[in-house]
């Protein structure tokens, strides 16, 4: 008796761990046509479907696909990062910027720095402008407002 293996195929679901390698293309804002992020360069990398790794539309652009496919898509902002958000755009005290930093740092337009809210989690901005009180930050996320290419290479599906 002989017995003929079928390959099996692995397609992802909303709870898939992935292996993979992307490029994140900018299509559309200020820095269109710059990459934003691309594994093909370096290691693969992994991805937990549904634990807010990547923006609901960007999982939702992998979800059916097969282990072993290279494919790519456009997105939307507002299906990625969603629109730039002007309320985040906020002014901070140097005195609150100087809580949360070493007393050695110096700031400069384009940090990315770390602020403590009141609840213990931490949260980011970019540094806009700098005056002698306050300084303006972006609180938007830096793929906000930009439509997307993004290129994966599935090379393992769990």
């Amino acid at each position: 008796m002989t017995s003929t293996s079928h390959p099996v195929h692995a397609f992802v679901r909303p709870d898939s761990y992935l292996t993979l390698h992307y490029r994140i293309e900018l299509v559309t804002g200020p820095a269109a046509g710059s990459v934003f992020a691309n594994t093909f360069d370096g290691r693969p990398a992994t991805l937990q479907m549904g634990m807010g790794q990547w923006a609901p539309g960007m999982e939702d652009a992998l979800l059916g696909r097969e282990e072993g496919t290279r494919f790519s898509f456009d997105l939307p902002a507002s299906q990625a990062y969603g629109d730039r958000n002007p309320e985040l755009l906020q002014r901070v005290t140097r005195a609150m910027m100087a809580e949360n930093a070493d007393p050695e740092s110096r700031f400069e337009p384009g940090d990315m720095v770390e602020f403590s809210a009141p609840n213990g989690s931490r949260y980011s901005g970019v540094l806009k402008e700098l005056g002698e009180t306050t300084a303006l930050f972006d609180f938007n996320h830096p793929l906000a407002g930009s439509d997307l290419r993004i290129e994966v290479s599935l090379l393992g599906v769990l």
